[in-house]
């Protein structure tokens, strides 16, 4: 490292956003990028740790001090090949991960983290605008034919690395373009699709095909792949979601969030002329407070909305880390989105009881109740019934796991696809699952981490070898 004291000397920067006053009246992405030597100088605060804690923060093991180091020295290229390794989309991960790596940097014991998101965000730009991300077809082809169902980040992990070990793979996406939750379930302020689209340009001239609107369950079954492929890897996601069942469930205005927001991507890309879910000039209440609730709150805000209100059940985090999760662990800690900077409120330790009709049919609000903790459980606080008016819901609860019927001969009790260890497979031979399916409702790190191991274990179970470590080495596309 050209600056060993850099963490004692450089503050932390992160890069900075649009106003919010403009931001809001478009769904343009956020961020706005650094000045390279700013970039530099952030990575200058990497301490270059004997035991680097960030790479286990990282489920895709990313080389994270050496990237760092690679950019300090402005190797540009070096530090995308570095990355390039382990990650399969590091325009994406950049963009929208949470980045426990940063949870667990070793500086931000007494300090703030590095910038690891953000470096390896720009990492990742400039190697596409150098045009350093370019096709890699396999060099040598195995006859092989897999098919990957589901096109969200763990399938396309998996159907790239299978496609670079040679085997002819095939996508199937139930929906109008592949993409999955990166396409239809993050707004554009968040992900531009352009990385999206050029990701997959990349993709499919190494060779993957695509075959989108089919749909398994309804125009291909989990049976029929299996007589004509040589293999099947399961990548649905999880995409049941959680609902609330409580009086009143039934009344218009109450929806899901990905009911909600699908169509505005669609309306953003000029697929759809005008969303059937708008929120312009209405009360919204968002029920739940992760990443998809906050999804709701700025596409809300860029809809028009008179007001809106995120509702949580928990009571509110402190505002740093709780001692329960003590580093490295992901932190339980207060947290304000990009989103959440744009305006609304935000109430904590409130239980939805029922929803409000308003007469005809339509929601009025909910009538909820406070909660505190009592000896680890949550209770009602005596007396302290409320109603909340609002005249459209977001049920943003997270998601229980794959639709059912189409995996049914693979799916557990918890309604999860049954592909434990290390292999990834199912007790269908040669059927294999990854993602969200498998592990539930989880991060896009954990997805792309998943796809190349279960494209890993096809591999093997094709070739009729053991599963090696050495599919790790750069040279070898796992």
């Amino acid at each position: 490292m050209t600056k060993p004291t850099g963490f004692l000397e450089i503050t932390r920067r992160d890069p900075d956003e649009r106003e919010v006053a403009e931001r809001v009246r478009d769904f343009a992405a956020i961020e706005r990028r650094l000045p390279v030597l700013t970039v530099r100088e952030q990575a200058r605060r990497c301490m270059g740790c004997g035991v680097p804690f960030c790479h286990s923060g990282c489920p895709l093991g990313n080389a994270i001090p050496d990237f760092q180091d690679a950019v300090e020295r402005g190797s540009w290229a070096e530090a995308f090949a570095l990355l390039d390794r382990t990650n399969n989309f590091p325009e994406v991960t950049g963009r929208i991960c949470p980045a426990p790596c940063e949870a667990a940097c070793v500086l931000g014991i007494g300090d703030q983290a590095v910038t690891i998101e953000s470096i390896e965000r720009e990492i990742a730009t400039r190697a596409f605008d150098e045009g350093w991300i370019t096709p890699r077809p396999p060099r040598r082809e195995t006859g092989r034919r897999v098919t990957v169902v589901g096109s969200g980040p763990a399938g396309l992990a998996a159907a790239q690395q299978l496609r670079r070990a040679g085997h002819r793979v095939t996508v199937i996406e139930r929906a109008e373009k592949p993409g999955g939750l990166l396409r239809f379930g993050i707004p554009d302020f968040k992900l531009d699709k352009v990385w999206l689209d050029r990701r997959l340009a990349q993709i499919e001239a190494e060779g993957v095909v695509f075959r989108c609107g089919v749909a398994l369950g309804s125009d291909v079954t989990l049976e029929a792949l299996r007589e004509t492929e040589d293999a099947v890897v399961i990548a649905t996601g999880a995409t049941v979601p959680r609902d609330l069942a409580v009086p009143g469930r039934e009344l218009a205005g109450v929806h899901f969030a990905m009911d909600f927001l699908a169509p505005q991507n669609r309306v953003v890309s000029g697929a759809l002329a005008a969303t059937p879910i708008d929120a312009r000039g209405k009360r919204v209440l968002v029920l739940g407070g992760g990443d998809t609730g906050s999804d709701c709150v700025g596409t809300s805000l860029r809809q028009g909305a008179e007001s809106v209100t995120s509702i949580e059940l928990l009571p509110r985090p402190p505002d740093a880390r709780a001692t329960s999760t003590p580093w490295p662990l992901w932190p339980v800690m207060f947290r304000v989105s990009s989103s959440h900077e744009e305006g609304g409120a935000r109430e904590f330790a409130l239980r939805t009881t029922r929803f409000v009709d308003d007469g005809q049919g339509r929601v009025a609000g909910i009538a909820c109740v406070a909660v505190e903790r009592r000896d680890g459980a949550l209770v009602d606080v005596p007396d302290s019934e409320r109603v909340i008016e609002a005249d459209l819901v977001l049920l943003a609860l997270g998601f229980r796991g794959p639709e059912r019927e189409p995996v049914a001969s693979v799916v557990g009790e918890s309604g999860l696809v049954l592909a434990g260890g290390e292999r990834f497979e199912t007790a269908l031979p040669g059927v294999f699952a990854c993602g969200d399916a498998r592990r539930g409702q989880s991060l896009v790190v954990w997805a792309i981490w998943e796809g190349r191991r279960a494209a890993a274990s096809v591999d093997a179970w094709l070739e009729a070898r053991p599963l090696r470590s050495e599919m790790l080495a750069p040279e070898i596309p796992f």
